[in-house]
């Protein structure tokens, strides 16, 4: 089966000869080395570039493994770049393996990976694409170690309107498919419940997990087991390191310190399988600081950490329309509204009701809520609360599962159903 990212292509396309380097990075198995080694490929292929202009080295592979030392790269690429008439790119796969610990702690080494990569943007006539599965060799790198010359394009696992396109069945079963084992390419072509389970839960404990564990030289291994047992099983709600401490105490019956979770809560930041979100004051025009809310890069991998378990819809749907807006190129906050009332003593009180995502994009901005049903007046009243205090004039959406055809209310809200939503792109300006 071939999935082509139209997206993702189309991102490596406007950054071509730009004069940075193009670091793809994201998930493992999200399909990073399909999006570059296959899509990539066969677009410069058909754009005209010959075999010998296209410089493909999949570090992984063991027959490169004397590639991994970066003086070998250097000479490696540098010999096959003879034409100085002719393009060329270099296509580097899992870049992270030809960087050391050691050289991650001491940057100043001679002749590191980095070095290399910046040496080749020298190369007038070669264009630099590198992927990598780990953030800590390279999102934080690319402004300091590529010294500003660095260009990251983040791949998610497949959206919806990915999913659902190459789905042997209609968007219903697709999306409760979606809903349960998520959006990594391998899951869309296997056939039973049982090997979508079986991998998921694997792929979690035999490479995501073991990855972390060796690149931070984690030795309290059952403290990240517990805190991603404990993140999955509060997606989407507001926490922070304290707040999970105390639950390793009152839950779990042990101790473990602050610092200690927020260095794991970081390692799997850094290694994609979370992303936290931070909330934002609507009115005070401001960052809160903690607490934040905590959610994973892809829905199939959270539920089979939780063994399946807890699949409450709810939280699902919220989590795809989150990993949805990021698809898109949103960044997105959590929305604080604040609004001042009389108890019933006559004391001013402030009220905070929160908007489930605020998404930004250059100059746009939508307030968006997540919600399974509006079932009565009072859901909805509930649910558009927040959206109507926030004084403003950018527009404002509430998503619903229901089937139902897009609607405005007296205040300008606009309900749409989650399928218009996640299959049509333009659907918040539609």
């Amino acid at each position: 089966m071939t999935i082509v990212r139209e997206k993702y292509i189309a991102d490596l396309k406007i950054r071509m000869n730009n004069g940075l380097i193009k670091v793809v990075t994201g998930i493992r198995r999200s399909g990073k080395s399909y999006l570059l080694f296959n899509l990539f490929y066969q677009f410069l292929k058909d754009s005209g570039a010959k075999d010998r202009q296209i410089i493909k080295i999949a570090l992984d592979d063991d027959r490169n493994k004397d590639l991994r030392n970066a003086a070998n790269l250097s000479a490696f690429i540098r010999k096959r770049v003879k034409n100085p008439k002719k393009q060329y790119y270099i296509l580097l796969d899992e870049i992270q393996l030809a960087i050391t610990a050691e050289e991650y702690r001491h940057p100043e080494l001679p002749m590191n990976i980095f070095d290399v990569l910046n040496g080749l943007l020298h190369i007038p006539n070669a264009d630099v694409y590198v992927t990598g599965s780990n953030s800590r060799f390279l999102s934080r790198d690319i402004l300091t170690e590529f010294r500003g010359r660095g260009d990251e394009i983040h791949v998610l696992p497949l959206s919806f309107g990915e999913f659902s396109r190459h789905y042997d069945g209609d968007v219903y079963h697709a999306w409760a498919d979606y809903a349960i084992y998520g959006g990594l390419p391998l899951v869309l072509s296997m056939q039973t419940d049982e090997q979508k389970a079986t991998y998921l839960k694997n792929l979690f404990a035999e490479t995501y997990i073991k990855d972390i564990i060796e690149r931070n030289n984690i030795e309290k291994n059952h403290i990240l087991e517990d805190l991603i047992n404990i993140l999955a099983s509060s997606a989407g709600s507001l926490t922070n390191p304290t707040k999970i401490a105390q639950t390793f105490g009152s839950v779990l019956h042990s101790s473990v310190s602050v610092n200690t979770l927020i260095k794991f809560i970081d390692s799997l930041k850094d290694a994609f399988i979370i992303t936290e979100v931070n909330r934002y004051d609507v009115k005070g025009r401001k960052y809160i600081g903690s607490p934040s809310k905590y959610y994973f890069e892809d829905i199939g991998l959270r539920n089979a950490r939780l063994n399946f378990r807890q699949v409450e819809e709810t939280h699902i749907m919220e989590t795809v329309v989150y990993n949805e807006l990021r698809y898109r190129g949103y960044n997105v906050d959590i929305g604080v509204v604040e609004k001042r009332a009389k108890d019933k003593d006559g004391k001013d009180r402030r009220n905070h009701y929160e908007i489930d995502f605020i998404a930004n994009r250059g100059s746009s901005r939508y307030y968006i809520q997540s919600a399974l049903t509006l079932a009565s007046p009072e859901k909805e009243a509930q649910e558009k609360f927040s959206l109507r205090n926030a004084d403003d004039s950018f527009k404002k959406i509430v998503i619903v599962k229901d089937i139902i055809k897009p609607q405005r209310d007296d205040d300008g809200i606009l309900t749409i159903g989650l399928f218009d939503f996640l299959q049509n792109p333009h659907s918040l300006d539609d």
